[in-house]
């Protein structure tokens, strides 16, 4: 691997799923988010964090979700202060803004909110990201990135496997979706960690949203598999509420819960222009009809 940069990977629990050995500018660092105390070594030394970390698949998100998605970020902007880090850049989602279309789209806003939890304290440790660096000499950038996707995306992968085994179902009504190709989310990211003038807030999309429903659709046929099933709304909020209980009950991983449900079924179409301006002003993938090669890789 050749980079101009030298990169620390953080890990917790779970190994990576690939080998860095032989690679000499990838380092590993083990640390815990919700332990402090663990962080001051994963950050002394480093002028850029990017930061996605969290959970998910869990029950309960109001009571997860607040030390997830804003406690880690509280104790990483902590100790990246105290470091010296130059740069923070938050991985966030357009949907914080909550409900957005083609003729209302998400523009970077920090006063919207959502109903959906996974949303609402994203926006949270946003604004704590944004208060936090105020004073301090850490450059805060938000990317509220679409879905990404390409080969090796675990969201993509599980999709594919779905529609293999005829096990996909999508809700009737009409949800709007954001994505971005995987190679120009790389791109828009290796640009924000090193360019100087980056600050602020960036929705990283393609220029042609489309519709959840459609683009499941074009999976399938990418996949040469039956399109996925047509089902009412209020089942997946049904098999949401069971799968949490199960997981409650049980104590294992929730691979559905009510929270994500109501995530999949909220529209997000954002302006790319900051975006396209700062970082990335041709995309080489500017829409899933171009970008679906990468799928076949």
């Amino acid at each position: 691997m050749s980079s101009p940069h030298e990169l620390r990977l953080m890990v917790h629990k779970s190994p990576l799923p690939f080998d860095v050995s032989g690679h000499s500018s990838v380092s590993l660092c083990h640390a815990d988010l919700s332990q402090p105390g663990t962080l001051p070594l994963a950050c002394a030394g480093i002028a850029c964090i990017v930061h996605f970390a969290g959970v998910l698949f869990a029950p309960r998100p109001e009571k997860f979700l607040p030390l997830t998605n804003v406690g880690f970020v509280k104790n990483l902007v902590e100790a990246a202060k105290t470091a010296g880090v130059r740069r923070f850049i938050l991985v966030s989602f357009p949907q914080v803004e909550g409900e957005t279309s083609p003729d209302r789209p998400a523009t970077g806003r920090l006063d919207a909110t959502s109903s959906v939890i996974h949303f609402r304290t994203r926006r949270e440790a946003e604004q704590h990201l944004f208060e936090t660096c105020r004073d301090a000499a850490i450059t805060p950038v938000v990317f509220r990135s679409g879905m990404v996707y390409g080969n090796g995306i675990k969201m993509i992968e599980g999709a594919r496997w779905m529609l293999r085994h005829r096990l996909m179902a999508v809700w009737r009504g009409p949800t709007w979706t954001h994505l971005i190709a995987l190679p120009d989310f790389l791109a828009a990211l290796q640009a924000a960690i090193e360019r100087d003038n980056v600050a602020g807030i960036y929705q990283v999309c393609d220029d042609a949203p489309l519709t959840l429903q459609d683009f499941l659709d074009r999976l399938a046929t990418c996949c040469n598999c039956p399109r996925p099933w047509r089902l009412p709304a209020w089942m997946f909020h049904l098999a949401g509420a069971c799968c949490e209980a199960a997981a409650l009950l049980f104590q294992i991983p929730a691979p559905l819960n009510r929270d994500i449900v109501k995530a999949g079924m909220t529209s997000c179409v954002a302006d790319n222009s900051r975006m396209k301006h700062d970082l990335l002003p041709v995309l080489s993938y500017p829409n899933f009809e171009e970008g679906k090669e990468l799928l076949s890789l």
